[in-house]
C-alpha cells in the first residue's frame, strides 16, 4: 500500500449542513473511525497511526465531526451532531452498512448511532467514554482539567489536560503540545468545545444524568459490541464500563493495563490486534 499521509487521504463532501472532512484509504467493507472531543482534536490526530493497518482490510474512513478538523460547525449538542454527520457521510458515499470505532465522544456517537439506526451498523467498538460513572466522581479529573482549559485557555492548562489523557507522560511531546495549542485556540474550536466543557455545560450534564440518564439507549443496540478501556483512564474511569457491559445485549470488554484514555495510541498494536479480530469474526 502507498504511504498514507493526511494530504493524500483527505477528502471533503458537501451536505445540507455544510462541509464534512474525512480521510479515506483501503477497500472492502466500510469501517468508520470517530474521534473524541477536547482541545484541538480531529480525526487524523486520533487515528492516523491506525489507518495503515485497518486500510489493509477495510475501506477505512476517519471522519471529522462537525466543528472539528475541516468540518463545518452546526448548531446543537456535539454528540447529536456527530450522529447526524455519520448518517450524512454514509448516505452521500452510498454506504448502506458499516462498522464503527469510536474514541470517547466518538464512542458516545457510535452507541447512539447504533441504537437509532440498527440496520446501518454491523459491529461497534468503543474506546472509553460510552457509559456512566458508578463509583468515580463526575466530573472526573480529566474532565475538570478540560473545563479549566476551555474556560481560560493557557498553554499550561492544555499540557495539564493532555497529561491526564495518558498513562505514559512520554507520549506528550512538544510537537503534540504545539499542534494541539495551535488548533485548540482557534475561536471556532473553542466555541464547539464550550458546548460540552464549560462549567455551565458540565453542570447541565450532571443534572441530566439524574433526570435523563445517558445510558437508556444502550439496551437498544443490536450489533456485536466491543468496549475497550484503559485501566488507568482518568477521563472516563473504568467503572463507566459497568452499565453498558450489562445493558448492551452482545457486549464484551477488554481492559488494557498501563493505559489511559487513548488506547488506540498508547497500546496501539495490542488494540489493533484485538479490534481487527473482533471486526473480522464470523
Amino acid at each position: 500500500m502507498p504511504m498514507l499521509s493526511y494530504e493524500t487521504t483527505r477528502r471533503t463532501l458537501q451536505t445540507e449542513t455544510g462541509t464534512l472532512s474525512y480521510n479515506e484509504a483501503g477497500a472492502g467493507a466500510p469501517l468508520i473511525l470517530l474521534h473524541g472531543s477536547g482541545p484541538g482534536v480531529f480525526g487524523w490526530a486520533n487515528f492516523s497511526r491506525n489507518l495503515s493497518l485497518f486500510a489493509q482490510h477495510f475501506r477505512t474512513i476517519i471522519l471529522d465531526m462537525p466543528g472539528y478538523g475541516g468540518s463545518t460547525p452546526v448548531d446543537g449538542f456535539p454528540v447529536d451532531a456527530g450522529v447526524n454527520a455519520t448518517l450524512q457521510l454514509m448516505d452521500k458515499l452510498g454506504i448502506e452498512q458499516t462498522r464503527i470505532i469510536g474514541n470517547s465522544m466518538g464512542g458516545m456517537v457510535g452507541t447512539h448511532f447504533a441504537a437509532k439506526y440498527p440496520h446501518r451498523i454491523d459491529r461497534l467498538c468503543t474506546i472509553g467514554g460510552a457509559g456512566m460513572n458508578i463509583y468515580s466522581p463526575f466530573p472526573s479529573e480529566g474532565v475538570n482539567l478540560l473545563v479549566d482549559f476551555t474556560e481560560q485557555p493557557t498553554r499550561e492548562r492544555l499540557i495539564a489536560w493532555l497529561h491526564s489523557m495518558v498513562f505514559d507522560p512520554a507520549l506528550i511531546t512538544e510537537e503534540l503540545i504545539e499542534d494541539r495549542w495551535r488548533r485548540a485556540t482557534d475561536p471556532i474550536v473553542l466555541e464547539v468545545s464550550r458546548r460540552m466543557y464549560s462549567r455551565a455545560a458540565i453542570k447541565a450534564i450532571a443534572a441530566g444524568m439524574r433526570t435523563n440518564p445517558s445510558w437508556t439507549h444502550l439496551s437498544a443496540i443490536q450489533c456485536p459490541t466491543l468496549m475497550t478501556w484503559g485501566r488507568d483512564d482518568r477521563v472516563t474511569p473504568l467503572d463507566w464500563s459497568l452499565l453498558p457491559m450489562r445493558l448492551i445485549p452482545k457486549c464484551e470488554l477488554h481492559v488494557f493495563y498501563d493505559c489511559g484514555h487513548w488506547a488506540m495510541i498508547e497500546r496501539q498494536h495490542e488494540f489493533e490486534n484485538i479490534v481487527l479480530a473482533f471486526m473480522q469474526r464470523a
